[in-house]
C-alpha cells in the first residue's frame, strides 16, 4: 500500500518520471535553469506534505483517545 501511495505522491508532484531504471540513461540533454530551480521547491513541497500528513495523523490519534476516555 505504501508503494502505491509513494508513487501517487511522486506522480502528483511530477517527479515520478525522473527515476532512471537500468539502461534508461540516454545521451542526455542539458536541463534548463527553470527546471533546475523547480527541483528544490518540489522537494520542499513533498517534505511539507509528509509533515502535514504526520501531524494530522497524530492530531487524529490524540483526539480519538480523548473522545474515548
Amino acid at each position: 500500500m505504501s508503494l502505491y501511495l509513494s508513487n501517487l505522491v511522486a506522480w502528483m508532484f511530477g517527479i515520478g518520471g525522473h527515476i532512471s531504471r537500468g539502461s534508461d540513461f540516454g545521451a542526455g540533454r542539458g536541463r534548463s535553469s527553470a527546471a533546475a530551480n523547480r527541483t528544490p521547491l518540489r522537494v520542499l513541497a513533498v517534505g511539507f506534505l509528509a509533515a502535514a500528513l504526520l501531524l494530522l495523523a497524530l492530531w487524529t490519534a490524540v483526539w480519538l483517545t480523548i473522545q474515548l476516555l
